[in-house]
């Protein structure tokens, strides 16, 4: 990421100072995890910046006709000693415009997401540390039809790599990954491949799972479905791992990000039931699931 110019910007700042020595009003989030709010509120001749506040884990920013700025303040409800272990992920919403978002610390703006920019299932992560978000409108002729808005997530630094590094879901995982991902992975289940679908655009693959045995699940991305009571559902992989439909059945485990399921480890499910075989008669497993 370059650093943005600060012309404009730092009278934005100074006047943030000013509306807080002030007392003015901020526009809280009624849940403390989502913001939806509107430029329409501020005079026309001024450039306010607004503070948001939100305590979440994960939620969205929805601003409708932006116009001045947003400095978004991110503060989950766990010790603040612990905020250097945690990155923060942004997903814009698909047709998201009219405002550039930053990275600001100690007065230093680095541009992350640029108006107008389109890449529907971009990502961007950022360590906590390396400051906060900056929502600054750009001059529109119109802003009738502008709405900037995108989801966060706030996670530890290890989930986070494991999500974005680009060759972490493709190569084969050892059989401590394996054995660990069953442990703390978001879901776990023994399935087949019914499909595979791949968007060429997004460079990504979706995998449609027909489930055998549901052994967990945060979100209920694996359903029942039709009359015939089969449990289905879809996870995402990097198009350029080159998932195949294919007999058998595996292990699929991953994590949940921004309400889609994300492999992480898969082995072949008579490969899993070795390892976990093994590493209980050595006392090793490092959680009971069960794998027949």
């Amino acid at each position: 990421m370059r650093s943005a110019p600060v012309s404009g910007l730092l009278p934005l700042l100074l006047g943030l100072r000013l509306l807080l020595g002030g007392g003015a009003a901020a526009q809280y989030s009624s849940d403390l995890c989502n913001w939806k709010g509107s430029g329409l509120t501020h005079e026309s001749h001024r450039k306010d910046v607004e503070q948001v506040y939100l305590r979440c884990s994960e939620g969205s920013i929805e601003w409708m006709y932006p116009t001045g700025a947003l400095i978004v303040n991110l503060r989950p409800n766990i010790s603040p000693a612990s905020y250097k272990h945690l990155t923060v992920c942004i997903k814009p919403f698909k047709d998201s415009a009219g405002a550039n978002i930053y990275l600001e610390k100690t007065g230093e703006l680095k541009l992350l997401v640029r108006d107008g920019e389109r890449s529907p299932s971009r990502v961007y992560c950022f360590g906590y540390d390396q400051g906060g978000l900056f929502v600054e409108a750009t001059p529109q002729q119109d802003i009738s039809r502008k709405i900037t808005g995108f989801q966060y997530e706030l996670m530890s630094k290890g989930i986070a790599a494991d999500l974005h590094t680009a060759s972490a879901p493709c190569r084969p995982c050892s059989d401590t990954e394996v054995l660990l991902a069953v442990c703390t992975s978001d879901f776990v289940i023994r399935g087949s491949i019914q499909n595979v679908t791949n968007e060429a655009e997004e460079q990504e693959s979706i995998i449609h799972v027909g489930v055998n045995k549901l052994y967990r699940q945060k979100s209920k991305v694996f359903q029942l479905t039709g009359e015939s009571g089969n449990w289905r559902g879809q996870i995402k992989t990097l198009l350029e791992c080159g998932v195949k439909p294919g007999d058998g059945d595996f292990l699929f485990t991953g994590r949940m990000h921004f309400g889609e399921a994300r492999l992480g480890c898969a082995p072949r499910f008579k490969d899993f039931q070795r390892m976990y075989k093994e590493a209980k008669d050595k006392g090793l497993n490092p959680c009971e699931i069960g794998p027949d």
